[in-house]
C-alpha cells in the first residue's frame, strides 16, 4: 500500500521518438533513446552542452520530485540533524608513521572536505600540508582524489574532480612552501606512483572515452606536455592503473577486467626503464603483484585456484613457469588481499562468509590468524606505508559495534586500541542486535542476511523493514557499523544487507553463480531473502523497502518486474538499467571492460538473448509497481544519466497503477552524488524519509 499522495501532481510524459535496431535476428524499438546526448564526451567537462529538449526534460523531473517530496523537508531537516548529531566534526585519524614524519586525516568543526597533516614520528604538533575545504572554495562540485607524497617527503601529487565526471586534474605541492607548481595534468585517473628518486611520477591519462589508455611520467616541474609515454593499452575492454610496490622496489602497471589481468614491472630507481611483463595475460586467469627481499608474491587464481592462492616467483619471472605456490588454494577460502612486509606476508581472506586476517612469518613458515567473534561483522586490513617493520593497521567493525582501528605487532601479536569511533550523540550497542540468518534458494542454495534492529522491536511481521542489496562485480557489503541507518533503525525499522549471488560472501563460487548466464540467480536470490525474512516474522511483503545502487540499481529495476507485489516501496540510486543498450554500446566508458562481467551482446545472440531477457528497461511491463525513487548524476561516467531518465519514462507509460515514479537527477554531480561528507547527508535523507512515508511512519519519532 503506498502512503505517498499522486492525485495532486502530475509527472512529466516523456516524447516518444521510437529508435528502430536489429541484431541477431531481433527488432527492437526504444522510443526513449533520444535521451542519450549525443555530445556525452564533451557535455561531461562542461554541462551547459546539454541538448536543451534534455536539459527541459530532466528539469521538469526535477521540479516533481520537489513537488512530490517537498512535504518531507521538515523530516529531511530532522534526519539530517540526526545524522550529523553521530558524526564527530572535529574527528581525526591516527597518523601512520613513514620514515621521519607521520601522516594523517583530519576535519574541523563544520568542514565538509578533510585536512591532509603531518608531523614529527616522534610526537608534537601536526600541519596541515593540504586543506580540502579550502582547494574546494568557489566550486559547485569538488573531489579529491589520490593524495601522496614523494619518497622524499619533498613533494605532494594530489588530484581532484571539479565536475562530478571523474576526469581529475592532477596538481603538485611542494611541501617545503606549501605552493603548487604551475603545471596541471587534465583529464587524469587521479593516482600516481613516485619514481624511488621523487623526481617526478607515473599517472595514467583518460581518453575522449574516458578510458585509461595510457601510462605517462612527468618530471616534476617540467612542461606536461613533455611528459614521456610509458605505455598504451590498445584494447579498449581493459582498465588500467598504477601502483607501487610495498618494499617500494618497483612500479606496478596493472591492466585488468573482471576476469583477465596482466602487470607490467619498472624499478622506481630507473623510471626511465622499459617495462617488464610479469606474465602475459590470459583468459580467466587474474594476478596481482607484490615485493618481497628475495622476490615477488602473487595473489592469482591460476591453475584452478578459484578462491586464489599466493606464489612467489623470482624478481625478473617473466611468465608463470617460473611461479611456485606458497600459500596453497583451498576451496571455500577466499583470499582477497595481501600485504609483504620484510620479514611477513599477511592476508585478509573470507571463510563462511566472514572475513579474517591471516599472518606468516616468512623465515619458518609459521602462521596465526586474527579473528572475531561476533555474528557478523568487517575487518579491514589497512597496512602500513613501511616495509622493514612488524607492525600493521587494521579496522573492525559490526553493525552495533562503532569502527575501531587497531595497530597491530605481527610478531609479538600485540593487539593495540589506537581509536574507537565517536558518535557525539552516543550511541548504546546493546539497545541493538545484529545477527546472521540463512534464507534458502529454490535451488538448494543459503543465502546469507546480515540484520540490525533494536531489541524492543516487534518481530511479529509488522515492522517495516529495509532490505538492501548489491550482487555484482564479486563485491562482498560488509556488515560493517552505519550510524545512518539508525535514524530508521531507531523509528522501527529492521535493516538487512541480503548477501546474494554476484558477489563473493561466499568464496568466488558465489560469484560465477551470479554473474553471465547465471545473473538470474542474483534477482531471485534477492526476492528469496524477502520472502524469508516475511516467513520469519520480521516483516512482512508490504512493509519492505528494497534499495541497491548501480549495479544493485539493475538488481531493483529487474526484481521490480519480476515480483512488484513483494516490496512496499523501492529505492534505486543511479541504476544500471539500460544495460542491454549499453552493452550494445562500445564507445561508452565501462563498456567493453564490462563484457566479461555481463556478457557481449554485439557478437554473442547468447549473450544478447541473456541480457535482453532480464535488463530492466527492455522488460517493464504492465502491471502494478510500488512507489519507487529514482536518484541520478548528470556527469556520471559509470551509469549514464539517461539510464535512469529512460526507464523511469517507461515505467510511467506503462505501469497500471498510480504508485509514484520519482526521478531525481542532480544536476552538479556523477556518480558518488553530492562531494561532502555533510552535502552527502541530504540525499540519504531523502531516500530514508521517502521510505518512511511509503511506510507511513513520516510521524514517527526515533526511540531512545
Amino acid at each position: 500500500m503506498s502512503n505517498i499522495d499522486t492525485a495532486s501532481t502530475r509527472p512529466p510524459q516523456a516524447e516518444i521518438r521510437p529508435i528502430e535496431s536489429e541484431l541477431h535476428g531481433e527488432r527492437r524499438t526504444d522510443d526513449y533513446g533520444w535521451m542519450r546526448a549525443d555530445n556525452w564526451q564533451e557535455m561531461f567537462k562542461d554541462t551547459s552542452l546539454l541538448d536543451p529538449a534534455i536539459r527541459r526534460h530532466l528539469d521538469a523531473e526535477n521540479t516533481y520530485a520537489d513537488a512530490m517530496l517537498g512535504d518531507l523537508e521538515p523530516l529531511k531537516a530532522k534526519l539530517i540533524a540526526e545524522m550529523r548529531g553521530r558524526i564527530k566534526e572535529d574527528d581525526s585519524s591516527v597518523p601512520a608513521p613513514d620514515g621521519p614524519f607521520r601522516y594523517g586525516v583530519a576535519y574541523e568543526t563544520g568542514a565538509e572536505y578533510p585536512r591532509f597533516v603531518r608531523g614529527s614520528r616522534e610526537g608534537g604538533e601536526l600541519t596541515v600540508y593540504l586543506d580540502g575545504q579550502i582547494e574546494a572554495e568557489g566550486r559547485d562540485y569538488f573531489s579529491l582524489g589520490g593524495v601522496e607524497h614523494s619518497p622524499d617527503h619533498r613533494w605532494l601529487a594530489w588530484s581532484y574532480d571539479d565536475k562530478g565526471s571523474e576526469f581529475y586534474t592532477l596538481a603538485i605541492r611542494d611541501l617545503e612552501s606549501g605552493q603548487d607548481h604551475a603545471e596541471r595534468l587534465a583529464d587524469t585517473g587521479g593516482g600516481v606512483a613516485w619514481n624511488g628518486r621523487s623526481s617526478g611520477f607515473f599517472y595514467t591519462r583518460l581518453d575522449a572515452n574516458h578510458r585509461p589508455s595510457r601510462i605517462f611520467h612527468h618530471t616534476v616541474g617540467s612542461d606536461p606536455a613533455d611528459d614521456t609515454l610509458v605505455y598504451e593499452e590498445l584494447d579498449a575492454g581493459f582498465f588500467m592503473g598504477v601502483g607501487t610496490t610495498q618494499s617500494g622496489g618497483h612500479v606496478v602497471i596493472d591492466i585488468h577486467d573482471h576476469e583477465t589481468s596482466e602487470a607490467w614491472l619498472i624499478p622506481t630507481a630507473n623510471p626511465a626503464a622499459e617495462p617488464r611483463l610479469v606474465a602475459p595475460r590470459e583468459v580467466g586467469v587474474e594476478y596481482d603483484v607484490d615485493e618481497g627481499d628475495d622476490g615477488l608474491f602473487i595473489l592469482t587464481n591460476a591453475d584452478g585456484a578459484r578462491d586464489f592462492k599466493i606464489v612467489t616467483a623470482p624478481a625478473n619471472a617473466a611468465s608463470r613457469a617460473e611461479w611456485t605456490d606458497f600459500v596453497p588454494h583451498e576451496e571455500g577460502r577466499l583470499i582477497l588481499d595481501h600485504l609483504v612486509l620484510k620479514r611477513h606476508l599477511v592476508w585478509l581472506e573470507r571463510r563462511d562468509g566472514l572475513p579474517r586476517i591471516v599472518v606468516k612469518r616468512l623465515a619458518d613458515g609459521a602462521e596465526h590468524v586474527i579473528s572475531f567473534d561476533e555474528e557478523a561483522y568487517s575487518l579491514g586490513l589497512a597496512g602500513t606505508y613501511e616495509f622493514n617493520t612488524t607492525t600493521i593497521r587494521f579496522s573492525y567493525s559490526s553493525l552495533t559495534t562503532p569502527n575501531q582501528t587497531f595497530d597491530y605487532d605481527v610478531e609479538t601479536r600485540e593487539r593495540t586500541l589506537l581509536k574507537t569511533q565517536d558518535v557525539p550523540s552516543g550511541h548504546d550497542p546493546d539497545a541493538y542486535v545484529t545477527r546472521r540468518i540463512m534464507a534458502p534458494a529454490a535451488d538448494g542454495e543459503t543465502i546469507p542476511i546480515s540484520l540490525l534492529y533494536r531489541r524492543d522491536t516487534k518481530l511479529d511481521g509488522s515492522a517495516p523493514l529495509m532490505l538492501y542489496g548489491y550482487g555484482s562485480y564479486g563485491i562482498t557489503i560488509p556488515a560493517s557499523f552505519n550510524t545512518n541507518c539508525l535514524s530508521l533503525v531507531d523509528r522501527g525499522f529492521v535493516w538487512a544487507i541480503a548477501h546474494i549471488r554476484g558477489g563473493k560472501d561466499k568464496g568466488f563460487r558465489w560469484y560465477e553463480a551470479g554473474r553471465r548466464e547465471h545473473k538470474r540467480n542474483t534477482f531471485t536470490d534477492f526476492v528469496a531473502c524477502a520472502d524469508h525474512l516475511v516467513a520469519e516474522g520480521f516483516t512482512s511483503h508490504e512493509r519492505i523497502v528494497a534499495q541497491g545502487g548501480s549495479a544493485g540499481g539493475m538488481l531493483m529495476g529487474a526484481v521490480a518486474n519480476m515480483a512488484p507485489e513483494k516490496f512496499g516501496a523501492m529505492v534505486a540510486v543511479v541504476p544500471f538499467v539500460d544495460v542491454l543498450n549499453t552493452m550494445l554500446d562500445d564507445t561508452l566508458p565501462l563498456t567493453p571492460p564490462e563484457w566479461p562481467e555481463w556478457g557481449n551482446p554485439i557478437v554473442s545472440s547468447a549473450d544478447y538473448r541473456t541480457i535482453a531477457d532480464y535488463s530492466p528497461y527492455d522488460n517493464v511491463r504492465a502491471q502494478a509497481y510500488p512507489p519507487i525513487l529514482v536518484l541520478a548524476g548528470l556527469t556520471d561516467p559509470r551509469v549514464t544519466y539517461w539510464e535512469p531518465a529512460k526507464w523511469v519514462a517507461r515505467l510511467r507509460e506503462r505501469k497500471t497503477n498510480d504508485a509514484p515514479v520519482v526521478l531525481r537527477t542532480n544536476m552538479g554531480a556523477g556518480h558518488g552524488g553530492a562531494s561532502g561528507r555533510f552535502a552527502k547527508l541530504d540525499e540519504v535523507a531523502m531516500i530514508y524519509s521517502f521510505s518512511l512515508k511509503a511506510m507511513g511512519l513520516a510521524e514517527a519519532e526515533p526511540r531512545r
